[in-house]
């Protein structure tokens, strides 16, 4: 069955750009609202934190706290991933869907009417979607809390706005948790500035937001991430496999050692993936859409994110990063 287009994550991944429709990466949940001018939490970092050696804080190492605010809060969203983005008919969604056309399950109150019974419905594309936190902030900080039923003049900008934010938001995550690496301390203060240039993009109006080039200042990002997973993936000096950007769909990986490897990018579809030894490994934009992860060791994996997950098969033999959940669907 033909799958949707993969995730913004994969131009990080294999360094050159994709042109994205809709991220094949569950629905957001949580009620946290932000008002406007109200620092998410990854800006409010805390400014009187005691400073580490290289110029850092003593809270460096509990930032993944800090990426909460970077996951989708759909009572506070109002339902921009389901007008905004287009989708195509295949193994992912049930039926095409033009970008700016509100989709047919979305309701009054911006909430989807199938939610309990999407992937019944044949809409797995859209259990396994994060927005990364872009949904409530175009909603409630750049547009004020104006949704675009009551101002319709606001939609087109809106539904422009929501991709550049979401991917800022991508971006926001994987620098936030860059920040948690210490084997990748050489750059940490390299990361935080960049860090909050890219917050401080995501507070711009929704004029700046549209006419940001996004794909300059992920290329910038890009260099920094990919400097600290070299720092990371050296650590006890093994020769790690290199398969970034490599199609490995449908391959048989059971138990194979893929500690500290590179796979970035890596078309990893339907692999099996089951025992594999996958920690310190570099997940960065990795297609997982119906690996077998089962019994598989992700600890310590890094770049991975909530979506890559939900898009995979596992059980409860899988061993997970911290900060990252179990999805629902995986077997017991």
């Amino acid at each position: 069955m033909r799958h949707g287009p993969r995730s913004f994550s994969v131009c990080l991944a294999v360094n050159h750009a994709v042109k994205v429709s809709w991220p094949a990466t569950s629905l957001p949940t949580g009620s946290t609202r932000h008002a406007r001018g109200t620092p998410s939490a990854v800006s409010a970092i805390r400014e009187d934190a005691a400073p580490d050696a290289d110029g850092g804080t003593d809270r460096d190492a509990d930032r993944n706290a800090d990426r909460a605010a970077l996951k989708g809060d759909c009572g506070n969203c109002f339902g921009l991933c389901c007008v905004a983005l287009p989708f195509a008919r295949s193994a992912d969604f049930a039926r095409d869907k033009d970008a700016g056309k509100p989709c047919g399950n979305l309701q009054r109150d911006f909430s989807c009417g199938i939610h309990a019974r999407l992937r019944d419905k044949g809409y797995q594309g859209c259990t396994v979607y994060d927005c990364f936190g872009a949904g409530q902030k175009v909603s409630q900080v750049t547009f004020g809390g104006r949704d675009w039923r009551a101002a319709p003049e606001t939609s087109r900008t809106m539904f422009e706005v929501f991709p550049a934010m979401r991917h800022l938001h991508e971006l926001l995550w994987y620098l936030t948790e860059a920040l948690t690496l210490k084997d990748a301390r050489p750059v940490h203060a390299d990361l935080r500035r960049l860090l909050a240039e890219t917050e401080r993009l995501t507070e711009g109006d929704a004029a700046s937001l549209a006419a940001l080039d996004v794909g300059e200042h992920r290329q910038r990002v890009n260099v920094l991430l990919l400097r600290t997973s070299e720092l990371v993936r050296a650590k006890g000096g093994r020769k790690a496999k290199n398969h970034r950007g490599a199609d490995l769909m449908g391959r048989r990986l059971r138990r194979a050692d893929l500690r500290c490897a590179n796979l970035r990018g890596a078309y990893l579809i339907a692999a099996d993936l089951s025992g594999a030894d996958l920690r310190d490994a570099d997940m960065i934009g990795a297609d997982l859409r119906d690996a077998d992860l089962s019994g598989a060791d992700l600890t310590g994996a890094f770049f991975l994110t909530q979506p890559q997950l939900n898009a995979a098969r596992g059980d409860a033999a899988t061993r997970l990063p911290a900060g990252l959940a179990r999805p629902g669907h995986w077997s017991v």
